[in-house]
């Protein structure tokens, strides 16, 4: 299937779920809808049945991150084993290390004779939807089955899965051979200011990609009300992660020890965010990750479509740059 026709088949089926979505009837739209009206109760139980999601190759890589950890979770929630679908390259999965102790899709249903049965969207909060996901599962118990969820299916409090990415990501192959700029004798601060695409939606009036957008005033006020308050014992080091031209963010020469990574390539960004002893998010799943696999200090904006765990690491501030300082000067360095 060429590249073209592969676009037009996705986009003319995310109009018909999205038109769907919340009609009553949009289950049907499923094969396994129908299988599990079809079938009558069982007796066989089977446990080593799988769930997956597949990040969506057309998004950048926090999006499909959130893709993978929405499988991850609800592998869990649903009482399957979970199985590993890759990112659009090979080299994330390596980078990330989440597919190394897990069983691949591909190989279940190429060596196992696992057969793949997509799920509908259903949000976990609604017990009837939940309900049904359970009953078309339970449908297939007598079978060798690989659950896999509607594209993009949603998963809004993302650390729950905190503690086993950590893991993975901490004991990758990759950390055997990471480097970093930070030097342990400076306090390190990691700013995320996103740019690129946001910059191009709202010039086009893109409301998908406005509602991201943050002026520089914004991570100027945070960035500023950080270098006051923190207490820490080290000089401050600033590294300020983002595309453009150092022109483009004039307002942040006035911080001390600051250094600008515009050029840094996506991997080394993000590890480099992961890394850092305090970090400044913005309103991207490419710092939002980072941030769940950051043991430091987690500045983020409060209005945002993923959730933050409650834990004083995470402080939240307003659209305006403005947070409670307390909760910074609180925390023990």
């Amino acid at each position: 299937m060429n590249q073209l026709l592969r676009k037009v088949i996705k986009r003319v089926k995310n109009i018909t779920i999205s038109f769907a979505r919340e009609k009553k009837w949009y289950p049907a739209l499923y094969k396994s809808y129908w299988h599990h009206k079809a079938q009558r109760p069982k007796e066989v139980v089977k446990t080593e049945n799988y769930f997956s999601a597949v990040p969506n190759y057309d998004a950048g890589i926090g999006h499909q991150l959130a893709n993978w950890i929405a499988g991850y979770w609800f592998a869990k929630q649903l009482n399957l084993k979970f199985a590993h679908i890759p990112f659009s390259s090979k080299k994330w999965d390596y980078f990330l290390g989440f597919g190394e102790d897990e069983i691949s899709v591909k190989k279940l249903i190429s060596e196992q004779d696992y057969i793949r049965v997509k799920l509908p969207l259903f949000d976990e909060s609604k017990p009837d939807e939940l309900k049904l996901i359970n009953e078309i599962i339970s449908s297939y118990k007598d079978k060798k089955v690989v659950f896999i969820a509607e594209q993009d299916q949603s998963y809004k409090d993302q650390y729950g899965v905190i503690t086993d990415i950590k893991y993975k990501f901490n004991n990758a192959k990759a950390r055997q051979t990471e480097t970093l700029l930070y030097s342990d004798k400076y306090f390190n601060i990691a700013i995320h200011v996103r740019r690129g695409d946001i910059v191009i939606g709202k010039e086009n009036h893109n409301p998908n990609l406005t509602m991201r957008w943050q002026n520089n005033n914004y991570f100027e006020n945070v960035l500023r009300r950080v270098v006051d308050n923190l207490k820490s014992d080290k000089p401050i080091a600033i590294y300020f992660f983002s595309q453009g031209t150092v022109s483009d963010f004039s307002e942040f020469k006035k911080f001390s020890n600051l250094h600008f990574c515009l050029d840094m390539n996506a991997q080394n960004s993000f590890l480099h965010m992961s890394r850092a002893d305090l970090l400044i998010t913005s309103k991207s799943s490419f710092s939002y990750k980072p941030a769940l696999l950051n043991d430091g200090i987690k500045i983020c904006p409060r209005d945002f479509w993923h959730s933050y765990p409650n834990s004083e690491n995470f402080i939240l501030a307003d659209e305006d740059g403005v947070f409670n300082e307390d909760d910074l000067t609180s925390i023990k360095l």
